[in-house]
């Protein structure tokens, strides 16, 4: 026979039990009157169990209920229709005015006879978890900023070239070839790519190549098992496998050996990986972005880079301009970085002075659009007015822009790609108040060689009033 088990709590229990919840918990009478009110009710409500108690619920004013708000009177709320209200997403009105996101939960309570007694209510505080997906929206805004078109900074029509792979690059599942020079902004377009994809919430994994030996990479690509190899004391899952459903950016990839080319065929050409120390095939759904700054036709055709890899890799190629190439630029990227130093040091410069720009337009840049950054920021360490001068601006660019001619009688830099004419020498003059030693400085020669080159050029020695 069997025997129903019933649990009868002690009314202290009970007391304690509703003081102890995390949630909120109130009771109402027939009436719709609040009879009862936990200490986690008056956390997310600011109203007291003294000021609640003798209350209508209406005086949390929910947002939403069993229609569209409160109604008026206890006799129209649907929950004596309906029974019960489950997991409700909501907001109640705190006290001090302020909406609070919750869910709401009710019961209908009635006795052995079928009476209603009354409706218990909990309330779930979703302040927390607002929180969170505010930050999480935040993430992903600023996600968007690092890895969107703004970051990619350019009107010349070789950028505008770059700007319509990448849109077309984002709309396809193929595998991508980056070729550009140390600097050109390889890293920021594969973000782009990415983040403009259908599989934009999916990972994003960045591995240099060029940064590991070649077992390292192995077991940092592929993941290894436990005893694969000495110092493997566990299983550990590789780039490829924390990439599935994403994407992976394999930077540097011309920088690989022989025996990495042809693992990463099969993973490229299969889309499936083994770890280090095990047979076992492993599925992986991911796209594969790669990058280098090396020829990589070059290096097939001299036998250091495989020719099926080589194609299988070259599905979709994206060439990014250096940018000596895209000197149009020079004049919004240089703005963007001051922008950016501005933000992160507190200064206020406002730009660069039109001797400066004539210098940092007219630099080669071996290191492109990085080596333009550094120069900003190296300038706003020197800088004290509201504009960047010349002799803010690192001395190898300034000395490569200016060199002194090869017959003077001090030492001149090697680099004499322009000879110093009068014009360019007054105007730095100008700019550094006739302080002969700071145009010597911007120049890379001594005072003395500016005084002679015043001399040869009828300028005065004294500035003019």
């Amino acid at each position: 026979m069997a025997i129903e088990a019933k649990t009868t709590l002690e009314p202290g229990f009970s007391s304690l039990l509703l003081e102890s919840m995390a949630d909120g918990v109130f009771t109402l009478d027939d009436r719709g009157i609040i009879t009862s009110w936990n200490p986690s009710i008056e956390r997310i409500t600011g109203y007291s169990a003294k000021e609640a108690i003798g209350q209508p619920c209406s005086l949390l004013n929910f947002t939403q209920c069993f229609q569209s708000g409160c109604p008026t009177g206890m006799e129209k709320c649907g929950i004596f229709r309906q029974g019960r209200l489950d997991a409700k997403e909501c907001c109640l009105r705190h006290k001090d005015g302020r909406d609070v996101p919750v869910i709401k939960s009710a019961r209908l309570v009635k006795n052995e006879r079928g009476q209603i007694r009354g409706v218990v209510e909990t309330i779930t505080d979703l302040s927390e978890l607002k929180k969170a997906r505010e930050e999480a929206e935040e993430a992903g805004r600023r996600l968007g900023e690092v890895h969107g078109f703004d970051n990619i900074i350019g009107k010349s029509h070789a950028m505008q070239q770059v700007f319509s792979a990448v849109r077309a690059a984002a709309a396809s599942e193929a595998t991508i070839l980056i070729q550009g020079e140390s600097g050109t902004g390889k890293e920021l377009v594969a973000g782009a790519i990415h983040h403009h994809s259908a599989r934009r919430m999916k990972p994003f994994v960045i591995v240099n190549c060029s940064a590991l030996s070649e077992s390292l990479l192995e077991s940092e690509l592929f993941g290894h098992v436990k005893g694969a190899f000495t110092g493997a004391i566990r299983d550990r899952i590789g780039r490829f496998e924390q990439a599935d459903g994403g994407a992976i950016f394999l930077d540097e990839i011309g920088e690989l050996s022989p025996f990495i080319q042809v693992k990463l065929l099969r993973a490229v050409q299969e889309r499936e990986i083994e770890r280090v120390g095990e047979s076992r095939k492993r599925k992986v759904n991911l796209r594969i972005i790669v990058a280098t700054n090396k020829e990589l036709a070059q290096l097939v055709r001299s036998g250091n880079f495989r020719e099926d890899l080589f194609y299988r890799l070259k599905v979709f190629p994206i060439n990014l301009p250096p940018l000596r190439h895209r000197r149009e630029d020079i004049p919004l990227l240089t703005g963007h970085f001051i922008d950016a130093q501005n933000a992160k040091t507190g200064k206020r410069i406002a730009g660069v002075t039109q001797s400066s720009m004539r210098i940092l337009m007219e630099y080669q840049w071996p290191g492109n659009v990085r080596e333009l950054e550094n120069a900003i920021e190296h300038a706003f360490v020197l800088c004290a007015g509201g504009y960047i001068d010349v002799f803010d601006l690192p001395v190898e660019i300034r000395q490569l822009a200016y060199p002194a001619r090869a017959d003077t009688m001090e030492a001149a830099p090697a680099a004499t790609h322009r000879k110093l004419s009068s014009e360019i020498l007054t105007e730095l003059l100008f700019d550094c108040d006739w302080n002969k030693a700071r145009v010597g400085r911007s120049l890379g020669v001594s005072r003395t060689a500016v005084w002679k080159y015043m001399k040869k050029f009828n300028i005065p020695l004294k500035k003019p009033s």
